[in-house]
């Protein structure tokens, strides 16, 4: 089932059925325990991203090609970060440039394919790891470089936290639609141009492998989102670099899935002008 969250015309906020058109049929229940189709239509007027997550892992370097790119080496072990919720975006909603990003252009792009976890996972073996998926949509992680690698610390989760940072969408296509989630071309494209093409083939580790490893002794909650890498071709390792600028259309395909797209803008920064808060590091 492809599931849509989404506005209709008269305001409401609802879960149906999409086949690719703008009356959906609606479902009603709740996400996790099962929804029914109710044989009801609504027209779509705004989609949102298809959950509120509860937590979103994320994890870095798992492409093989995307480390080779970056000059590390082959994790022994999952790079895991985290975003929080605040950082939720859905499709079509615009992607704000910080305005705390103040040594030139440092917003980057990075295609994923995003899992949903449907059941609590807790100490799961690898064999059985996506027994607990409900399903899979297209992410976009988001990162200010600069703040990634030099304004946390030596942590990445400042640079990937701002606003607007995790766009998910379109659609929430459910796991019996994707039995084998290591067979997915997962693709970016800036402005209509090809700016990454790989699979899920090239993870390091796969989509099981990681559930099994951030449930060891943690509770992945139903509404888990984790975000599983991205490959090559990110915009810092190209020369010249490439990165986000106002006006630009940035585009996430996944097979069997869709594609989530949305528009840059520049954001503002409403703090005093003797405030220190949020100064770049």
């Amino acid at each position: 089932m492809r599931i849509a969250r989404f506005i209709d015309t008269g305001g409401l906020t609802r879960y149906g059925i999409d086949r690719g058109d703008p009356e959906l049929e609606i479902l009603e229940g709740d996400l996790y325990s099962g929804l029914s189709p109710t044989g009801q239509t609504a027209t779509l007027a705004r989609r949102l991203a298809p959950l509120v997550p509860v937590n979103i892992f994320c994890i870095g370097l798992n492409y093989r090609a995307h480390a080779a790119e970056t000059g590390a080496r082959l994790p022994e072990n999952p790079v895991v970060f985290m975003k929080p919720t605040s950082a939720l975006a859905g499709p079509d909603d615009e992607i704000l440039l910080p305005a705390c990003c103040t040594r030139g252009p440092e917003v980057d792009y990075e295609a994923e394919l995003a899992v949903v976890i449907g059941k609590t996972a807790r100490n799961v073996e690898t064999a059985v790891a996506l027994d607990h998926v409900l399903g899979y949509c297209c992410a976009n992680d988001i990162s200010a470089r600069r703040w990634q690698k030099h304004g946390g610390g030596g942590q990445w989760v400042r640079g990937k936290s701002f606003d607007t940072f995790c766009p998910l969408g379109p659609v929430l296509v459910t796991a019996e639609e994707i039995p084998d989630p290591q067979k997915l071309r997962v693709r970016a494209l800036l402005n209509g141009d090809v700016m990454q093409d790989g699979n899920t083939t090239d993870m390091i580790f796969s989509v099981a492998g990681l559930i099994s490893f951030l449930s060891r002794d943690t509770r992945l909650l139903p509404g888990t989102v984790i975000l599983t890498g991205t490959p090559a071709g990110v915009g810092f390792t190209r020369t010249p670099p490439v990165f986000l600028a106002p006006g630009d259309e940035i585009r996430i395909e996944i097979e069997g899935i869709g594609q989530l797209s949305n528009r840059v803008r520049q954001g503002r920064c409403d703090l005093g002008q003797g405030s220190t808060a949020g100064r770049e590091n």
